[in-house]
């Protein structure tokens, strides 16, 4: 009898610590700032052109390092700036005019973030405002983080689809982690819009 309780009790206890664990490993948003008030600006701004480079705090040790240059920013992350400066997401420029807003979202699961999900405004020259300049379509970006290359994973058109966040963290979920950057192509994910469409013209 003291065994067969013996036994069930370890069974409930091991039953216990799985549902503990499949808990610890769930699937989490968490949120940094990539302001400048909030980073580190490396160097001073080039006086031809007022380029800039900056270094922010990100998750797990990770830093996310955002550079300008004639009003088009580059977005990646690594556990440092000069890895950063190395991974492909570093070398993808937009062609249009662009930026990226300061909040980036974490993918993780569990403690460990293995995407980051950013809103983009991408400048649209066909549709300029009343003083001339050009009005902005938003996007958000998937980018894959380590271990492996950190890359764009998946664009989603913010207009186009009314449930645009759900798309990008479902895509992060679902491709960011098995992404092979260089290999695959960036997938298009929910309706097309006027932002991917600018995004992806060459």
């Amino acid at each position: 009898m003291i065994n067969r309780i013996t036994r069930v009790g370890l069974a409930v206890l091991t039953t216990c610590i799985g549902l503990n664990g499949a808990a610890a490993q769930s699937l989490g948003s968490s949120y940094t700032s990539t302001a400048p008030r909030d980073c580190r600006q490396i160097g001073k701004a080039s006086e031809l052109d007022g380029s800039t480079t900056r270094t922010c705090p990100g998750k797990a040790g990770l830093v996310v390092l955002i550079a300008e240059d004639d009003l088009r920013e580059i977005v990646s992350v690594g556990r440092n700036r000069k890895a950063a400066a190395e991974e492909p997401a570093a070398k993808v420029w937009f062609a249009p005019f662009n930026s990226s807003e300061t909040t980036i979202e974490w993918r993780s699961m569990g403690a460990k973030p293995f995407a980051i999900i950013q809103r983009w405004h991408i400048a649209d020259g066909n549709d300029p405002d009343k003083q001339g300049r050009p009005n902005t379509k938003a996007m958000l970006v998937v980018t894959r983080l380590p271990p492996g290359r950190v890359c764009h994973v998946a664009y989603v058109d913010a207009i186009a689809n009314p449930n645009a966040n759900a798309l990008a963290r479902r895509a992060a979920d679902d491709d960011a982690r098995s992404f092979a950057c260089g290999k695959d192509a960036v997938k298009i994910v929910g309706a097309r819009g006027r932002a991917v469409e600018l995004a992806t013209m060459r």
